[in-house]
């Protein structure tokens, strides 16, 4: 048996960022930048109004009210071609070029008609409400460093810079595999007493497609060798497989004889946590194999501390181990035994006095437990009690 921290850095710490491939930007979001992207073009391309109005020589404006001929428009897309000489303005709306010779922008509001043009009494004030070439980005800039986190917002930069495709690191491909004679699927028509809903694998699959992963559902295997070890087989393309109970010691757990048998060389078995303890890794190959304990709650908790990590670093995001944020815990906690305790607490009180209320219950078969709490307060080895008050290490959900 291992410790949390020792377990984590056998399975996340080792791993390495997937291959990359090239793709188009609306199939990059959640996805990690493999290579620094550069600006093919700045922008803008051109000096441009910021507002709608009328371009004018800054020269011209004295404060007193003066008149300026007319002598065209300039809008986005279709800019106006000539020198703006002294004494004339041009009609401009937002994101269309300055004209040469203009470098000052007076919105229309402040303006009024005169024969020939506009009259307008504003002070001169060089540059204003023009977006010079290249405010936002120049050409050759960098937008985008590699290792970012690519999100819709991210994608109308790298757009907006010249980019239609991304090169990105893969998203590893997770077969999920249930097992157990008792599982039945949540749509099942009835549930028999002796039967059990495989709630596990909606769950994972849920929290693996929100960090960007793709999730397989392979089904539910019974609890014998010949079953388990056929499942096996037919995931054996996946860059990880996740086994779902059978982890444990007793006589129809058959998970690591059957992994075993398939090829996996063991690194571990067992964490000094709770929930959680039963925990297999191991690989196959290039393929990575993590045995969660068949207990939902406990599988949920494994899947936060290893296997979410484990995607973050597979696809080049940084991969810490969740510690938690130090929160004053609501009531009295009790001295902690030898196993890493990982409570389910809710977070109450309003802003600037947020506290964690451990929930009464940790057995940890109570999905309905888990469902009303926000995270878990983490409880060290041997931690002595601490009195209401005192800050706590707290991982959200």
């Amino acid at each position: 048996m291992i410790s949390v921290e020792k377990a984590f850095k056998r399975i996340v710490d080792t791993a390495k960022a997937l291959p990359t491939e090239r793709l188009a930007l609306a199939d990059c979001s959640g996805r990690v930048l493999a290579g620094s992207i550069s600006a093919r073009r700045s922008q803008p391309g051109s000096d441009v109004s910021a507002m709608d109005g009328y371009a004018v020589l800054s020269s011209d404006l004295t404060g007193k009210e003066v008149s300026l001929k007319l002598i065209g428009e300039s809008a986005a897309g279709m800019p106006f071609g000539s020198q703006l000489a002294s004494g004339e303005t041009v009609r401009i709306f937002t994101g269309a070029p300055v004209p040469d010779g203009a470098d000052q922008v007076v919105i229309q509001e402040n303006t009024g008609p005169a024969e020939g043009g506009i009259f307008t009494d504003k002070m001169a004030n060089k540059g204003k409400n023009i977006r010079f070439k290249g405010y936002d980005f120049s050409e050759k800039q960098v937008v985008l460093e590699a290792g970012t986190y690519i999100t819709p917002k991210s994608l109308g930069i790298a757009a907006s810079a010249g980019h239609s495709h991304l090169m990105v690191h893969r998203a590893p491909q997770i077969a999920l595999l249930a097992t157990g004679d008792e599982l039945v699927s949540p749509d099942a028509k009835k549930f028999g007493a002796h039967e059990t809903v495989n709630s596990t694998v909606p769950q994972l699959q849920a929290m693996l497609r929100d960090i960007g992963a793709e999730a397989i559902d392979m089904g539910q295997a019974g609890d014998d060798l010949s079953s388990l070890k056929k499942a096996i087989q037919s995931a054996k393309d996946a860059d990880i497989l996740v086994t779902i109970g059978g982890a444990s010691v007793g006589d129809r757990d058959f998970m690591q004889q059957a992994l075993s048998e398939e090829g996996m060389t063991l690194d571990f078995w067992k964490v000094t946590m709770k929930p959680g303890k039963p925990l297999i890794f191991g690989h196959k190959g290039k393929q990575q194999i993590l045995g969660l304990p068949g207990n939902p709650v406990s599988a949920f908790v494994c899947a936060m501390l290893f296997l979410r990590p484990l995607v973050d670093k597979l696809m080049g995001r940084p991969a810490p181990l969740p510690t938690g944020i130090p929160i004053p815990t609501a009531t009295d906690l009790k001295s902690n035994g030898p196993r890493q305790d990982y409570i389910r607490a809710r977070l109450i009180g309003g802003q600037g006095e947020r506290h964690v209320d451990a929930a009464v219950s940790q057995d940890s078969g109570q999905l309905s437990v888990l469902a009303q709490t926000d995270g878990l307060i983490v409880r060290p080895p041997h931690a002595e009690a601490v009195k209401a008050g005192a800050l706590v290490p707290f991982i959200p959900f």
